[in-house]
């Protein structure tokens, strides 16, 4: 069943690029974007953390915190952030556990292979973990314009 506007966000718990536990209700009062991306240090990811990144100060001053998601280990985040110098967490969702609480783990077909992969999707979720958007058609050089206008 896939979530919808207006419904509580699933809760979670996963670890960030240093091992530390994250989970939602730690952001409950703040509202959160949580985005949910292919795989680090490829182009389209690498152009839509940057583009988080250089509004990350905006973000900040709407009210926002902002949570990367993808498959890859601890050690490639962490890389990716260095790389990129990434002001936010990335979790390390390697079992798509998270993934799958928000059916962003889905089959995807690419040169006629189909195989299972994370589908770039970003949830907002507002100060009382309520999903108020869902933006499926993400624009990765200008994503924070689909987020806050």
């Amino acid at each position: 069943m896939a979530l919808e506007i207006g419904q509580a966000a699933p809760q979670f718990e996963s670890v960030d690029q240093n091992g530390n536990t994250v989970k939602l209700s730690d952001f409950k009062g703040k509202k959160v974007v949580l985005y949910f991306y292919p795989k680090d240090m490829t182009p389209g990811c690498t152009v839509q953390a940057c583009d988080l990144r250089d509004n990350y100060e905006k973000l900040m001053s709407e009210g926002y915190v902002v949570l990367g998601v993808s498959t890859d280990s601890e050690e490639r985040h962490q890389k990716f952030i260095a790389k990129h110098e990434l002001p936010f967490p990335l979790l390390a969702d390697v079992d798509h556990k998270v993934h799958d609480l928000y059916g962003t783990w889905q089959l995807k077909k690419t040169f006629g292979k189909e195989y299972m992969g994370t589908v770039r999707t970003t949830f907002i979720i507002d100060e009382e973990g309520i999903l108020t958007d869902i933006i499926k058609k993400v624009k990765t050089k200008e994503h924070t314009k689909q987020i806050i206008g």
